[in-house]
């Protein structure tokens, strides 16, 4: 069934003339008389019956009309949805991920793009921020979380960064450690037994830039990749770690683990993509949801 024909019955039906009818679809009059000569034929059908007034339906084209009116209208839905899926955002985003789901509202930032961007694919793959970074660099990741502002730690291809939220890193120990701690600054804490964590992570930048000025380097006994398996080996009596200041007051409370009190490193929760790549719908997408979330 042709479309222009089901318009043109519409159009007669409602403005109960040939000319009317021809003017509000912008055909000329026997253009439309044609029309609905055609469906009449193709159907079978006798829709209207002339009067001195102009066109009238007949019962079998009443009939009809309502019909015609919902294949109209699923006709402009269809090419309403057709028209909406040229501007939805559409691919793959990877996202580079850190520390645990909770901290960066991993969820809520998901179900915000997931709302936004229903055709955008999301693949999440978890690291350490320097980890991230590099695979931002690389191409292998498109947005992700770090610890810091790479634009002030590096050279280097430009980042997009926003700063979600500041915290602070505290230094635990074993419980029971409170007299070797307590009191200390970096340098009698640098000599105690550590839990260090590879180049890539906040950690290790973090404790660099606080002791090499001074000369120092920490005593590791052990390297973890894992903050999980860090604060196991705390709690295990192994050695000293940074952690997370709400961390480390749930730990000290629960478990009766030592807290530093003379040292702590202050960092920020951000969130990175290049520059360059800013402004590709997908990753466009992804700071509209973080902005969501995170207000």
């Amino acid at each position: 069934m042709d479309i222009a024909a089901l318009r043109v019955f519409a159009a007669v039906a409602r403005e109960g003339s040939l000319s009317r009818a021809a003017e509000r679809l912008h055909l000329t009059q026997p253009a439309v008389s044609l029309q609905v000569k055609a469906l009449q034929e193709r159907l079978n059908l006798r829709l209207f019956e002339r009067t001195p007034r102009g066109m009238r339906l007949t019962p079998d084209g009443a009939a009809l009309l309502p019909l015609a009116d919902k294949v109209l209208e699923a006709q402009r839905e269809f090419v309403g949805a057709a028209q909406r899926l040229h501007h939805q955002v559409r691919g793959t985003l990877r996202i580079g991920t850190i520390l645990d789901p909770e901290f960066t509202r991993l969820g809520a930032f998901l179900k915000a793009l997931v709302e936004s961007a229903p055709q955008l694919q999301t693949v999440l793959r978890q690291g350490m921020s320097g980890e991230v970074l590099a695979r931002l660099e690389a191409g292998e990741q498109d947005v992700g979380f770090y610890l810091g502002d790479p634009n002030e730690e590096r050279a280097g291809a430009p980042f997009k960064v926003r700063a979600l939220t500041p915290f602070t890193y505290r230094v635990l120990a074993p419980a029971g450690w409170g007299p070797q701690v307590l009191g200390q600054d970096w340098r009698g804490l640098a000599s105690l037994p550590w839990i260090e964590t590879p180049a890539a992570s906040a950690h290790h930048r973090l404790l660099r830039r606080a002791l090499a000025p001074q000369g120092l380097a920490v005593r590791r006994v052990a390297q973890v990749d894992q903050e999980a398996s860090m604060l196991d080996l705390v709690r295990s009596g192994v050695g000293l770690s940074l952690v997370r200041d709400s961390v480390a007051i749930r730990e000290a409370q629960a478990r009766g683990l030592v807290v530093a009190d003379r040292v702590a490193l202050d960092c920020v929760l951000s969130f990175v993509c290049l520059a360059a790549r800013a402004a590709e719908p997908p990753i466009e997408a992804a700071w509209a949801a973080l902005g969501e979330v995170w207000g």
